[in-house]
């Protein structure tokens, strides 16, 4: 069978069961937001919803799905095994919706997407939309393993912040890409951790350090960031996956209650206040995540589209790229 024959298949195989279970969809879509922020309440947030409101979705998909999706903790949650096997098809149920309702829509909408809510790509949104607040743009919240940048490339957003260069997967010539923000990061540290009252450090005393970053444990853009970070500095990436998932709350918990693991926190990402983690510039240079603002060439004329260039444009911090570490081939780009 053709890859496109088995696609349809499988497509049709998984619709089969969501009409059968006669699943719903804003429920499917609390789940993908919970797993990826960590918490209900910043799933809420996410969703524009009331907490309650995201707790009575996920009890209902659990009693049709007849499987307990997340354990429940103080503070956070945490994907069950079913929960697990159940996000990638969650995922490609929601992908495939809004690929069908936006084919049939002649809609002025801009469909934006972001890495999730704590993101500095969202909170760049989150900055533009308070400055014009009858833009018709809709936030698509992605996860680690399906990032803003594929989504744009596969056609399934039109634009997107995401870091441009990677090497595995070049952009095709429909995307069209112009530099965004440069997220200077800081090293997160426990109050235990050797560094924990250092007020900066320096990139090269890096070296022989282990940092623990989950969401760069998956083929993407942000993984050979990271991976090409830890071989410049000498400092060893670790992505493995932990019990308690990859969400901002449990990773600095971990980092928290460690004397040996660190992590890192972009300047422009909102991380969990915690009372044991301490943040720490780094200096000399200081590494950044690149992002650029990625969009389809097909939407060149989107009534929504020329002012959040010119938006992205006018708040570029480019000047800051000579007292930066980007990667090699990120560096002409965030130059100019």
């Amino acid at each position: 069978m053709s890859n496109n024959r088995q696609a349809s298949a499988n497509n049709h195989w998984m619709w089969k069961q969501v009409l059968d279970l006669d699943l719903d969809l804003s429920a499917v879509r609390a789940m993908v937001a919970v797993s990826d922020e960590g918490q209900f309440g910043l799933a809420a947030a996410v969703l524009g919803i009331s907490q309650q409101a995201v707790s009575k979705r996920i009890a209902k998909l659990e009693s049709q799905l007849n499987a307990q999706l997340f354990e429940r903790r103080i503070g956070n949650v945490a994907l069950t095994a079913h929960g697990t096997r159940f996000l990638p098809h969650a995922r490609s149920i929601l992908a495939t919706a809004d690929t069908a309702v936006a084919a049939v829509c002649d809609s002025q909408v801009l469909r934006v997407a972001v890495h999730g809510a704590q993101i500095a790509d969202a909170n760049l949104m989150r900055f533009y939309l308070e400055k014009h607040p009858y833009a018709e743009i809709e936030l698509i919240m992605m996860g680690p393993a399906t990032t803003s940048r594929d989504a744009v490339i596969d056609g399934r957003v039109d634009v997107a912040f995401a870091r441009r260069h990677w090497h595995a997967r070049p952009l095709p010539t429909h995307v069209s890409a112009i530099p965004a923000y440069l997220d200077a990061l800081h090293l997160l540290v426990g109050k235990g951790h050797p560094l924990a009252d250092r007020d900066r450090v320096d990139l090269e005393a890096l070296a022989h350090l282990t940092a623990w970053v989950p969401g760069a444990g998956f083929d993407s853009e942000v993984g050979d960031f990271y991976g090409r970070l830890g071989d410049s500095c000498g400092i060893t990436i670790t992505t493995e996956q932990q019990k308690g998932g990859i969400g901002f709350a449990n990773v600095v918990d971990r980092i928290a209650e460690s004397t040996t693991l660190v992590t890192f926190g972009g300047e422009g990402t909102t991380t969990p206040w915690h009372p044991d983690i301490r943040r720490i510039p780094i200096v000399n240079p200081t590494p950044a995540y690149p992002m650029a603002l990625l969009w389809r060439e097909a939407i060149n004329d989107h009534p929504q589209l020329n002012s959040l260039i010119d938006f992205v444009i006018a708040s570029y911090n480019g000047n800051a790229v000579d007292s930066m570490w980007v990667p090699e081939p990120d560096r002409a780009f965030c130059t100019r």
